[in-house]
């Protein structure tokens, strides 16, 4: 899936993105300031979570609940500064969980991820629009 979008159509895109992801391990890509975290915000909307949902950046992870009472985790690893801090964590309890984990800077824990996830990678374009590119891993 590739398509362009504006603010507008963020429900729109994360209901596609929640329909072609095969995985339950979403992997956001871009730059500082591209909306990975107001796509995440209208995700975890979709999925039924009515709690307020803000980037835990210094926590790394947030926790929230469904109206189903489903787990829905939140990371930013930003500010990691070695994989051995989401070790720490227990990230791979997180990612295997069989829960919804969305995962802004996967980069900072390249060794860590698991295969089966879906890299999703967000670009801004000169016309005030964002380009989306959803890729799943097998």
């Amino acid at each position: 899936m590739k398509k362009n979008y504006e603010l507008q159509q963020l429900p729109e895109i994360a209901n596609e993105l929640l329909q072609f992801s095969k995985h339950k391990v979403l992997l956001f890509y871009g730059e500082m300031g591209v909306g990975k975290t107001t796509l995440i915000k209208e995700i975890v909307k979709q999925l039924g979570v009515s709690d307020a949902v803000s980037s835990p950046t210094f926590s790394l992870v947030n926790e929230y609940h469904s109206v189903n009472d489903e787990k829905v985790y939140h990371f930013d690893f930003f500010r990691i500064n070695k994989e051995e801090e989401a070790m720490d964590m227990g990230i791979e309890e997180y990612f295997y969980s069989g829960n919804w984990c969305l995962v802004e800077w996967p980069n900072k824990v390249e060794n860590l991820l698991p295969l089966k996830s879906v890299i999703i990678t967000i670009t801004t374009n000169s016309n005030q629009q964002r380009t989306i590119e959803l890729i799943n891993n097998e």
